[in-house]
């Protein structure tokens, strides 16, 4: 019955296997004749519309302005350096442009160091203290398993980094300002300027609470997790995953520290006695756009998944230079109908890299966050197993979480592995059938 039921198992993730692995193939034929169809637009020049430009506010395209970037995070700050280095005139308006403090992208994956050193901004990890990352750790139960990034076949600088959030974007902020056409300034951002269900700019709060508008053909919105004008754009289902908080402080942080493996102890107790703990609630939210003429949502404005795998500014970065191959063929941003057509290709175009890196950090906080669940504890078990295992076992879902080797269909094979490992190790040993009660013919 044992050797049935297992059959009937790998049989059935087999059939299921080959249904996805067809479903892909038609996928990617689909989305390469719609690439061909979008090759095809030829950009058109139209009059720039006649606005009254008050002080302060960028209006048609005569007016110096191509592109408005609401926010210079690590997403508005890259998108404003890309696009000015290909002659875009950039205006980018930022709450606040002092040096964030925050706990939140202290880790790049070698996937977005990639991205990085495509959009030519690698040397913004330098001089920032940034340490070189190598791999993960998994510690449970008093084991521990080393998951290295496979990096055999790149360059030798290529590695994950780690580093200060803020110091990282003041980076990028320099090096975007350093263009002469891209102007970055402070102010907040209150609405989108909409003019018959095209986004035509925005309006915004100066530093001195003065009331501005600017107008641009494309403004994109990349405010962060906690944007105001994301609901104008798309249909956010935002999930709070985990947001703890302790009564006690010293006697929970001692009792917490036996929580942490023995290799960080020390490291544990210095940052609890050094104070200012920063927290900052685990937010899952898909990316499911309203496409509108004029506007675009990028960053986690658009898009947030589970922090685990620290896979947000490698999404981020490789949605940059999705849009950035978009825009190139345009050299007119005016003519709408053709620049809508073209931002409807990068949600298709972005998907292999950010559908499997937030799949895979979604189905990891699952699988490894405390359960009672009995079957979640043996999911977890044969997860930390399996990647225990090495070589290909261990290779290939590290290199799909690091943004290295970003294929749906891979993931969908590590997945049906895991499952299998998982209930092959349950039926292991098979019962001899003379345990069963059964006598031989």
């Amino acid at each position: 019955m044992a050797d049935l039921t297992l059959l009937g198992f790998i049989l059935a993730a087999l059939s299921g296997f080959l249904g996805l692995y067809c479903y892909g193939l038609l996928r990617k034929s689909q989305r390469s004749c719609s690439v061909e169809e979008g090759d095809g637009f030829t950009s058109t020049t139209t009059a720039a519309a006649t606005t009254v430009i008050g002080e302060g506010e960028c209006g048609s395209r005569d007016d110096g302005c191509d592109v408005i970037i609401v926010g210079a995070g690590v997403a508005g700050a890259a998108l404003a350096y890309t696009l000015g280095k290909d002659g875009r005139r950039i205006r980018v308006i930022e709450r606040d442009l002092a040096e964030p403090d925050r706990i939140v992208g202290e880790l790049l994956q070698p996937g977005g160091y990639l991205k990085l050193i495509e959009l030519g901004l690698e040397d913004c990890v330098e001089e920032i203290d940034a340490q070189r990352c190598f791999g993960y750790a998994l510690f449970k139960d008093g084991k521990s398993t080393r998951l290295s990034y496979p990096l055999e076949k790149f360059h030798s600088d290529v590695a994950g980094r780690s580093f200060h959030n803020g110091r990282f974007i003041q980076r990028m902020r320099e090096k975007a300002a350093s263009l002469p056409n891209v102007r970055l300034e402070q102010g907040t951002v209150t609405s989108l300027l909409e003019e018959k269900g095209t986004i035509r700019g925005v309006q915004y709060k100066t530093k001195s609470s003065e009331e501005l508008k600017a107008y641009a053909p494309l403004t994109i919105v990349c405010d962060g997790c906690f944007s105001n004008l994301r609901r104008s754009l798309c249909s956010p289902k935002i999930h709070l995953l985990s947001c703890f908080t302790l009564s006690a402080e010293l006697r929970s942080a001692v009792w917490l520290m036996f929580l942490v493996p023995p290799e960080l102890h020390d490291a544990f107790l210095s940052a609890i006695e050094r104070g200012n703990i920063r927290t900052m609630p685990n937010r899952s939210m898909p990316a499911a756009p309203h496409p509108t003429p004029g506007a675009l949502l990028m960053g986690d404005a658009f898009n947030m998944r589970h922090p685990l795998t620290g896979g947000g500014m490698t999404v981020a970065l490789s949605d940059i230079v999705v849009l950035r191959n978009l825009l190139r063929p345009l050299h007119d941003l005016n003519d709408a109908p053709t620049l809508c057509k073209y931002l409807e290709s990068f949600y298709t175009l972005r998907k292999p890299v950010a559908s499997t890196i937030n799949t895979l950090a979604g189905a990891l906080y699952k699988v490894f966050s405390a359960s009672p669940d009995q079957a979640r504890n043996e999911m977890r078990q044969a997860c930390f197993d399996y990647l225990s295992l090495g070589g290909v076992f261990s290779n290939g879902p590290v290199s799909l979480l690091s943004g290295l080797n970003p294929r749906p269909l891979s993931l969908v094979c590590h997945f049906f592995a895991v499952a299998i490992y998982g209930v092959g190790r349950l039926l292991l040993p098979f019962p001899h059938p003379n345990e069963c009660g059964l006598e031989p013919n």
